[in-house]
């Protein structure tokens, strides 16, 4: 069940920034819970529970979640929600900030999330066919008709 007081927070943002759906913000947000863990799994000799997580981390948790959510549908969704880019959830993380649902060390800053991966590479590729080799003497009309 979504929290009412962050989707007032949300309705706020999107009058104020319609760039992005109101749903890439819920999902920033439990990519960033889903980050957490993952990094605390990596770093369990901490003793602590509270944990910063750089832009990079997020970035890279981000796509871990978005691939793992909705797989070849990745890119698809978060084009429809307005997110294209690295530092467009960079813009949604900061969004946040001003309103102090996230926060931030002095030295976080909205270049942490400059275009660390490319979108393409990252959520369409994995879910590209590989091209077999044919081997030498082959050509492709040969392969399919099954003749040497």
């Amino acid at each position: 069940m979504e929290d009412p007081h962050f989707a007032d927070i949300v309705t706020l943002i999107c009058k104020e920034d319609p760039r992005f759906d109101r749903k890439a913000y819920d999902f920033v947000r439990l990519g960033l819970d889903h980050a957490v863990k993952e990094l605390r799994k990596k770093d369990a000799a901490r003793a602590d529970k509270s944990r910063h997580v750089s832009g990079a981390e997020l970035l890279d948790g981000l796509r871990v979640y978005a691939l793992d959510q909705f797989g070849p549908l990745t890119h698809t969704v978060l084009t429809a929600w307005g997110v294209t880019r690295c530092t467009h959830f960079g813009d949604i993380v900061f969004n946040l900030i001003e309103y102090n649902v996230f926060s931030k060390t002095e030295s976080d800053q909205r270049e942490d999330f400059s275009d660390i991966y490319d979108f393409e590479t990252a959520f369409v590729k994995p879910f590209q066919p590989t091209k077999r080799a044919r081997p030498p003497g082959t050509s492709p009309s040969t392969e399919v008709l099954g003749a040497a």
